[in-house]
């Protein structure tokens, strides 16, 4: 009997006949009747570092007077670890106010967003990002996206070494194709254009995109098990070891079909420190080739483990590494949230993290927040301090490897221009995340980044009812249930369904290691308010000493079950490894 293979999703077709990411984007570009480009090239500048966007606040009206959207592109940065020095910070400023909207705005992948850049520009921008020595290669797109690192280093020189492992691999995934450089920074082409090898992604790249992060434990704020691959460092002693595995997480989600679910990586095995470009290459090849490349909805590692088995997995992986993986190693992870103000560091040297809501750098009012940062870049510019700035997993800003005695003059700076925020919020305020949405985002299906300020306002005023303020609540909100805030690890999280509703999403821990669940399905902001109310009510009387809010949640068996898949991640005590 003759088996019949499954029908390609149309984007597998545009990568096939795209010539390595290639396909007609110097004729869009030049296209200059539309703000746009064709529709196949929209998939292939994702490879790139950029997507299509229209402004959806102006649809109607531009409709109406029967002009076409009011296009433009946002430009996404490749930046392992989110760390640049001033000079670079100095740039990407630069850029934000020639080419984007004036605001910076720091992802929760530790990378820029660069929004508004319309397309004739659009070349410009990115070789002016090109030229602050970061780029945009593979930021977005099926392969291997921005790799994120641990921000809050409790250990300067492990941290270090953990970084440079991160980034190291993050070159090592970098696709082959000349297509970038062609069409970007006008390089010439040469023999072979159009025809590169690569030796990872091979002819039609990854079924979807795949996300890493490295861990440094006790703090889990890369939300390792969110990722497709994660990288848990092993320490004893003050030195690395190596790495704890873990593979298969993912938060996309799409309302009302159960056959797409967010999870969480399983621990797979153990590895030294320099085999983990092996390992990924393991794992990233197994994906290319058992992916699911029919339904892109149903095409990230988590469906391929869930559909084969973990066991056949590993195995797979294994024989593609050659060798068995080693046992995990024990860990422990105290919580996924940053770490706010000075935290003093080696040698005379101090780490400062600043709140930076929903990640958005601007100038707005009395909080001039990119004046304050270019102010403290222009200081330590073309200096030999070793001051660096450090993107955050969670939307936040870290100056790091600050001298002691340049502490002073950057507090003056902070305090004048109102970015201390983190001296006087809550702690739900300091830690809430927010994904873009409206009006940019076109899977967006309600607000996010723009209802979180007054969404956090009305939750504080709940808790102060409750005697609260101070209880460190991760909220979490989101446009879709796509996932790009991490909504489905919040205590308390709030996705998009339409315009003023979402499903209200309770029970995750502090900790990253367990997703929330449904509570309430498609309610407006009132009923999210009454039901919170009822709940922090109960809280504050009935919890235990020091119980977080999500925990309370499940042993007071407040939430129903699941409605939705959930691979719970056991944590590994020492205590539980030695017996």
């Amino acid at each position: 009997m003759s088996v019949t293979a499954p029908v390609l999703s149309p984007v597998e077709g545009i990568k096939t006949r795209s010539r390595r990411l290639r396909g007609t984007l110097l004729e869009s570009l030049a296209n200059e009747v539309t703000g746009a480009i064709a529709d196949d090239d929209t998939q292939l500048i994702k490879f790139h570092g950029s997507y299509m966007q229209d402004d959806r606040d102006l649809r109607e009206e531009r409709r109406a007077a029967k002009l076409e959207p009011d296009y433009s592109f946002m430009i996404r940065t490749r930046l392992p670890g989110g760390v640049v020095t001033p000079e670079q910070w100095l740039k990407l400023d630069a850029i934000a106010q020639r080419y984007a909207n004036g605001t910076l705005r720091l992802t929760t992948r530790q990378a820029f967003q660069f929004h508004g850049v319309i397309k004739r520009e659009l070349k410009s921008t990115l070789q002016a990002i090109n030229a602050a020595l970061i780029d945009t290669i593979a930021a977005c797109g099926d392969v291997n996206r921005n790799v994120m690192v641990a921000a809050n280093p409790l250990v300067s020189d492990l941290h270090a070494q953990v970084y440079a492992d991160a980034a190291n691999l993050s070159e090592f995934l970098k696709p082959k194709t000349r297509a970038y450089y062609e069409i970007w920074l006008d390089e010439e082409k040469v023999a072979g254009s159009g025809e590169e090898y690569e030796p990872i992604y091979g002819a039609v790249y990854l079924p979807r995109k795949f996300k890493v992060a490295f861990a440094v434990p006790p703090l889990n704020d890369v939300d390792v098990f969110a990722n497709d691959l994660g990288f848990i460092a092993v320490i004893e002693n003050g030195q690395l070891l190596g790495y704890n595995v873990v593979v298969g997480g993912g938060l996309g989600a799409t309302h009302g079909e159960p056959a797409t679910y967010p999870r969480l990586a399983d621990v797979l095995g153990f590895v030294a420190a320099d085999r983990v470009n092996a390992i990924a290459e393991a794992v990233i090849t197994t994906q290319r080739d058992f992916g699911g490349r029919a339904d892109r909805k149903h095409a990230r590692l988590k469906y391929t483990i869930d559909d084969r088995g973990l066991d056949w997995f590993k195995s797979e992986v294994e024989r593609r590494f050659g060798a068995p993986l080693r046992p995990a190693r024990p860990f422990r992870f105290e919580h996924n949230g940053d770490r706010f103000g000075w935290v003093e560091g080696r040698n005379g040297r101090a780490h400062l993290t600043l709140r930076i809501e929903a990640g958005r750098v601007a100038d707005r009012g009395e909080q001039r927040h990119l004046s304050a940062l270019r102010k403290i870049a222009q200081l330590h510019a073309n200096e030999d301090s070793g001051l660096e700035f450090r993107l955050t997993p969670n939307q936040n800003l870290l100056i790091a490897n600050v001298p002691s005695e340049d502490r002073a003059e950057i507090d003056e700076i902070v305090a004048e221009h109102h970015l201390d925020l983190y001296r006087t919020a809550t702690p739900l305020r300091l830690n809430a995340l927010a994904c873009v949405a409206l009006p940019t985002c076109a899977l967006a299906m309600a607000e996010a980044e723009r209802y979180l300020p007054d969404f956090t306002t009305k939750v504080e005023a709940l808790l102060d009812k409750h005697g609260l303020r101070d209880a460190r609540i991760h909220l979490r909100l989101s446009g879709c249930p796509n996932g790009c805030s991490r909504p489905y690890l919040g205590e308390i999280a709030l996705i998009g369904k339409a315009p003023g509703r979402y499903n209200l999403m309770l029970g995750a821990d502090v900790r990253g290691q367990r997703l929330n669940r449904l509570h309430r399905e498609n309610v407006d902001e009132a009923q999210i308010l009454a039901t919170l109310d009822e709940l922090l009510a109960r809280y504050a009387a009935e919890r235990a000493d020091a119980q977080a809010f999500g925990d309370f949640l499940v042993r007071a068996g407040v939430l129903a079950e699941a409605h939705y898949k959930v691979i719970p991640v056991t944590l590994l005590e020492p205590s539980a490894a030695a017996a």
